[in-house]
């Protein structure tokens, strides 16, 4: 016998039932032994979980202790009933007599309780309304957003618009109120990485940002970042109406990233990043990397068609050169050469996820310290030596600024333990 946490028995029975949704019921009148006329007391509620965990273990015993363990947790009142068992199944016990199921309130976001008017003003203008309120409604799950578009409950001056209208200066936006549960506040930003990222600013005008990123901070939340580097940068300019990305790193990369302070700022820069030729107006983003092995001196470019799958249901994002993959372009250029490594300069013509560390893997000489794509036994060895993460540095930006008020050049030189890497090879 086999007791369960609220005291039923169950005799375990010989096999697991192989359930299908046509046998639910039958599981029920048959294998426990409730007479139907019992089986109309249950509340429905408790029978449509009862039927359901059936369905998904596949193993009725398992259900028991399940449906016992919710009904201790909830405490329901002791208005219960006894079931004798008339078959061969051994069942015999109590189960609660309860009208629904527990219900969980969440506290609400009064943030979203009232209407709410958006004015659009000249900076505003042209962006799309899915995008404006996705931006301005934090807190509210995208899905939710366009529901509210579909069914016309967003107004735009007074009228229903599409998720695809764009906005003109001097448009009102209304939203509706909403029910959305309270988030748990975002992490702070703390004093160290604060003035870190204080000191990692390399330029700064009216519309834009350029910040030397440190490794191992990715560039925005997500699952399992609970603080990014744009979050932290709001946090740290509470004052900032407006900073977003223009283009990211991967998490261990370091060097330069560029932040849009006006969105006029942001289409620019992103439109310059469209823009694959070698133009007045174009961003040449430059990165110095450290290969394993020799690089082949005739490889001045890697032209390989990139593309990205996802292992592990999405929990792992991995590329690789196929030919059914997405265009891309990265030049390198050796920088200097050491006993088993080369030291190099490449420059992303395209901007595909994970481009230069593929591109450096496709010809046999992936980066150090990649933890996907590079060497396992040269990475533990060299980790000895103080190279601990992945050795890829966005060293340079050159970009054009909006109004033709000219071009500028931006550097981040070799973080310290990057450099001391560089050094101990020269010493070989």
């Amino acid at each position: 016998m086999r007791q369960l946490r609220n005291g039923l028995g169950v005799r375990a029975a010989p096999a697991p039932v192989l359930l299908g949704v046509g046998r639910a019921s039958h599981l029920l009148n048959c294998f426990l032994g409730i007479p139907s006329s019992v089986e109309k007391g249950v509340s429905g509620s408790w029978q449509r979980y009862f039927l359901a965990t059936c369905l998904f273990t596949q193993c009725p015993e398992t259900c028991l202790s399940q449906l016992a363990r919710i009904y201790q947790l909830t405490q329901a009142p002791a208005n219960l009933y006894s079931i004798r068992s008339s078959g061969t199944s051994g069942f015999a016990g109590k189960l609660p007599l309860m009208t629904s199921q527990p219900k969980i309130t969440a506290e609400l976001d009064e943030r979203f309780s009232r209407v709410q008017y958006l004015p659009v003003d000249d900076e505003l203008a042209g962006q799309r309304i899915d995008n404006f309120l996705v931006a301005r409604l934090k807190g509210v799950p995208r899905t939710h957003v366009y529901k509210l578009l579909r069914k016309g409950e967003v107004r735009v001056n007074k009228g229903r618009i599409k998720a695809g209208y764009r906005l003109k200066a001097g448009d009102t936006v209304r939203v509706p109120p909403m029910k959305v549960a309270k988030k748990a506040p975002p992490k702070r930003l703390s004093h160290g990485l604060g003035r870190v990222l204080n000191e990692a600013i390399l330029y700064e005008d009216d519309g834009m940002l350029v910040v030397n990123k440190p490794s191992g901070i990715a560039v925005h939340g997500g699952s399992g970042v609970d603080l990014g580097l744009i979050e932290a940068l709001r946090q740290l300019r509470p004052d900032a109406r407006y900073l977003e990305l223009v283009h990211r790193l991967d998490r261990d990369t370091s060097g330069c990233i560029m932040v849009a302070k006006k969105r006029s700022y942001l289409r620019h820069l992103q439109q310059c990043l469209r823009d694959k030729t070698a133009g007045a107006d174009s961003i040449t983003k430059v990165y110095q990397a450290l290969a394993v092995g020799s690089w082949p001196k005739s490889a001045f470019e890697v032209k390989a068609p990139l593309l990205k799958m996802e292992l592990a249901a999405g929990r792992e994002r991995i590329v690789k050169v196929h030919p059914e993959g997405k265009r891309s372009l990265t030049r390198f250029k050796v920088l200097q050469r050491f006993d088993g490594f080369t030291l190099l300069e490449a420059r992303p013509v395209t901007g595909r996820t994970h481009q230069i560390r593929v591109h450096a893997q496709y010809k046999q000489c992936p980066l150090l310290g990649d933890e996907k794509y590079g060497r396992d036994d040269v990475n533990e060895r060299m980790r000895r030596c103080g190279a601990k993460r992945l050795f890829l540095h966005a060293s340079s930006l050159t970009f054009a600024l909006p109004h033709d008020r000219g071009v500028i050049t931006v550097e981040a030189p070799l973080a310290d333990d990057l450099q001391c890497v560089v050094e101990q090879l020269q010493e070989i």
